[in-house]
């Protein structure tokens, strides 16, 4: 059941212990952005014994990173389209979300900078200018495992016109699955990868082990390999003499 006016306290606390952050911590911060504060106030409001103001409020939202107020404090939001959709549903919605900010036709961002141009008419870069540095690159359909690994079928992909958003040196994009490389890349993030066969220790890549694909942090050290995950929950994974190995490339973005 979500959380209601009458918990907001409950649900503070909450939010904050999955941030990581202290009473005092949070108190700090608020001082920082001109509100001075002790970590007693905290207290106080994690216990409903009194409430931040307006703009206290939104910045704890933004620290903590809470960002549709009105389903975590008050219930399912009802302008939001993803409640009529379960889980897979939710994840197949926001691949095509994806795609679709790739393209010049549905970006926010493309759009408004061609009509930046236009307003502009001046000798930076135009639309045209634009539209030439577009290019089409390959996005896999199975995605690499960010959690347990999932083959990656070479030719399971679709083409994707993307344009300066991604960097020049990225040969393909594929889409992550599962956790274990939170909090820098997301469950269903598309990553752009530069297609390379040779790493460095502590490079980010795709790489491709025993029949799965995994994206993973290189460990080299006194000559064994392995790959590791940013989530601390997950144990490394090891690579020996007897492993079919493959680096696929390196993640750019």
């Amino acid at each position: 059941m979500k959380n209601n006016l009458t918990n907001i306290g409950d649900t503070l606390a909450a939010f904050r212990k999955k941030a990581g952050l202290t009473q005092i911590d949070v108190a700090n911060e608020l001082t920082k952005a001109g509100y001075p504060i002790q970590n007693k106030s905290i207290y106080a409001w994690e216990k409903n014994k009194s409430t931040p103001n307006p703009t206290q409020f939104l910045l704890l939202c933004k620290m903590y990173g809470i960002t549709d107020i009105y389903t975590e404090f008050i219930g399912p939001n009802p302008d939001d389209p993803f409640v009529l959709l379960n889980d897979e549903g939710k994840e197949k919605a926001q691949d095509f979300i994806r795609i679709l900010g790739l393209t010049d036709e549905y970006s926010v961002k493309n759009s408004l900078k061609y009509v930046l141009d236009k307003a502009n008419n001046s000798d930076a870069e135009t639309s045209s200018d634009y539209a030439a540095k577009q290019r089409e690159l390959p996005l896999f359909l199975l995605a690499a495992s960010a959690g347990p690994g999932e083959f990656v079928d070479s030719d399971a992909h679709e083409m994707v016109v993307v344009g300066s958003e991604v960097p020049e040196s990225a040969s393909f994009g594929i889409r992550l699955n599962g956790n274990s490389m939170e909090p820098r890349y997301m469950n269903g993030q598309i990553v752009w990868v530069y297609r390379t066969a040779e790493l460095y220790d502590g490079d980010i890549g795709i790489f491709y082990l025993d029949g799965q694909a995994y994206c993973k942090k290189l460990h080299k050290n006194n000559g064994t390999l392995e790959l590791l995950s940013f989530n601390p929950d997950y144990d490394p994974i090891q690579i020996t003499e007897d492993s079919e190995f493959k680096i696929f490339g390196r993640v750019v973005s």
